[in-house]
């Protein structure tokens, strides 16, 4: 793996093209008046797969109050009106 060293005005200057080279597994050693001051690099890919439906079925029931109209008060705090 390679280090590209860089004083800040450079990266600033130039930010996408390195972000790209960071991509392919480079590093950044970002400098302030050429002193190593932060070490740049990528994160590792995300995998995007569909999370799957149903991962906690039969964990927890849903009671049947849950689905009952929420109280007035509750609903003038929820839409800021007094009461």
């Amino acid at each position: 793996m390679t280090m590209i060293k860089l004083n800040i005005h450079e990266a600033k200057t130039h930010l996408s093209k390195y972000l790209a080279k960071l991509k392919a597994g480079e590093r950044i050693l970002l400098c302030k008046r050429n002193q190593p001051v932060a070490q740049i690099t990528a994160l590792p890919e995300l995998l995007m797969r569909p999370r799957p439906i149903g991962l906690a079925k039969g964990n927890f029931t849903v009671p049947r109050s849950f689905f009952k109209p929420l109280p007035d008060e509750l609903l003038d705090a929820f839409e800021g009106r007094e009461t």
